[in-house]
């Protein structure tokens, strides 16, 4: 179809255009700085829950989490907790917290309560855990059949796409039995079962009325939508500045923020929004820049990124004809959270000799046969080395969490190598790995050599570090394929011997994948990284999940 007819736009095209517009910084920046009035507002209602973004939107509302999770809409404490996210698509609701959550709420009080009566009937649930019932076997019985394992969902849902998550909710709760998954730690910590409850701008809330959330009969999972559900672009007005109010502004950052990253807009929150929409763009580039530099100066990854010209449909003016540098994936970077493991860059996988890990800190040379390494930081007085583990790193958490690693070997999946000279030429292999978003076989063309290089270093009985940019994701697909495919399934080396007469289905890779994210507690792999590791297992294609 063409685009132009008569030198007249398409009105496809013309609306593209018009949502390019508004679809500035400056209209995103105070669009999130609205939201989060009402985030913070929900969040006081009940200020003993933690606060929990899901991530990557909604980490835009709230200068201050107390941890995050990952729910989408293709997916599968204390008290309770408050989730915070958001969308574009005009709905009250995401997907994620309209369907994902609540049928995962219901499939672990389904699977706790299998667990539970499954001690009671062999007698070990009153020796375990009698302190959190009671002495008497019935009155366990009692708490357990009242222990909800119903499906709840909002009214907005059709009956008919409840009836079709109900009828699976048995077969997932069997796949979440079969994985592996700690059914016990969550059993013995979780005193009322899940459930989930909705709040967005629309909802409406009696203050004096509000209930201490210990005296709901359930945990209560508090689904806090951020931005208003119209998905028309809405004039405001301030004292100094007019701007048009986008809805679920912080989803597809990518798009729009220009490295910009929720801890950088919230350490600079007043100056921004105080900008205007004539001054913004710069306010942003000149923080991401002085960001980037000063990664560069601690011995950080920070490369130099330009954001492409936006053309406009009628190929008049660029809403952006200035090139702004950017810092490459910091969002996952730089987001500082409660939680005592927040920093920790290196996990190791039990006791297989295999550590998933990042490479935002650069490596150094080893300096003896004991395979340690020089560790040189910056103390702000000048540059001090010691005898430790195997980064370039400030003295700081980061720096202090990078010290447990002690490897032998490393495997760099991240695009870009990393500064590192070993005498030993088999000790070290970078293979440049992207996201599936980017090459769909990426991964896949790139596990045979890794899964051989990770062969060659266990017989010797070495431990290898596999990193890669995040260290959540591609590295995380890397150590599962090296575990499946060289570890039996007790997690014992054995050079490959199981595998070769074991058939691997998606059930024995997802055991496989629980096992590591126990170890590797910020893993985030994706769906298609995943597929590529299923068709290199199977002996497929990297399509063939």
């Amino acid at each position: 179809m063409e685009d132009y007819r008569d030198g007249k736009l398409s009105i496809y095209r013309a609306a593209r255009s018009i949502k390019r517009r508004d679809n500035t910084v400056y209209n995103a920046l105070q669009s999130i700085h609205e939201d989060s009035i009402f985030v913070g507002e929900i969040s006081q209602l009940w200020p003993d829950l933690p606060l929990i973004a899901n991530l990557r939107c909604g980490l835009w509302y709230s200068p201050k989490f107390h941890s995050t999770c990952y729910f989408k809409s293709t997916d599968g404490q204390k008290g309770g907790c408050i989730i915070v996210d958001s969308t574009r698509k005009g709905k009250r609701f995401p997907d994620s917290m309209s369907k994902t959550i609540p049928f995962w709420t219901c499939v672990l009080n389904r699977a706790i309560l299998n667990y539970r009566n499954k001690m009671l009937d062999s007698g070990l649930l009153m020796n375990r855990e009698v302190a959190d019932y009671s002495n008497c076997a019935e009155d366990v019985k009692l708490k357990n059949h009242n222990w909800d394992c119903s499906l709840h969902l909002p009214l907005w849902v059709p009956d008919t796409e409840k009836a079709a998550i109900e009828e699976r909710i048995e077969k997932w709760t069997n796949q979440l039995e079969a994985s592996g998954a700690d059914i016990a730690s969550i059993s013995s910590c979780l005193k009322k079962p899940l459930r989930p409850l909705w709040i967005s701008q629309k909802t409406v809330i009696w203050l004096n009325e509000v209930p201490d959330h210990n005296q709901w009969d359930f945990t209560p999972i508090i689904l806090v939508s951020a931005s208003s559900s119209s998905d028309v672009f809405r004039n405001k007005t301030t004292s100094e500045f007019s701007w048009n109010y986008i809805p679920g502004a912080g989803d597809d950052e990518e798009s729009w923020a220009r490295g910009l990253t929720p801890t950088h807009f919230w350490s600079h929150v007043h100056d921004l929004i105080s900008s205007g929409p004539d001054l913004c763009n710069q306010k942003v580039a000149d923080i991401v820049e002085k960001d980037r530099v000063y990664r560069a100066h601690r011995g950080e990854y920070a490369p130099q990124v330009t954001v492409k010209n936006l053309k406009m449909a009628d190929d008049v003016a660029d809403v952006s004809n200035v090139k702004l540098p950017l810092a490459s994936n910091m969002h996952s970077d730089d987001t500082t959270l409660q939680p005592s493991n927040a920093h920790c860059t290196t996990f190791w996988i039990g006791s297989t000799n295999l550590v998933v890990g990042t490479t935002k800190h650069d490596f150094v040379a080893f300096t003896s046969k004991q395979k340690r390494a020089l560790l040189v930081f910056d103390d702000g007085d000048g540059i001090g080395v010691g005898e430790a583990a195997l980064a370039v790193v400030p003295v700081n958490e980061v720096g202090v969490s990078a010290l447990m690693s002690n490897v032998d070997c490393i495997l760099n999946c991240d695009k870009e190598p990393v500064s590192i000279n070993l005498p030993d030429s088999e000790a070290h292999l970078h293979l440049p790995m992207v996201s599936s978003k980017l090459d769909r076989f990426s991964l896949f063309n790139n596990l045979p050599a890794a899964v051989n290089f990770a062969k060659l270093n266990l017989r010797k009985a070495h431990r290898l570090l596999v990193c890669c940019r995040s260290g959540e994701d591609i590295s995380v697909c890397i150590c599962l394929a090296i575990l499946t495919s060289l570890f039996d399934d007790k997690g014992t080396f054995d050079d490959g011997r199981s595998f070769s007469k074991t058939c691997i289905t998606k059930l024995e890779m997802r055991r496989r994948l629980v096992f590591v994210c126990k170890f590797a507690i910020t893993a985030r792999p994706s769906r298609g990284n995943l597929k590529q590791v299923f068709g290199f297992l199977t002996g497929g294609s990297a399509a063939s999940a």
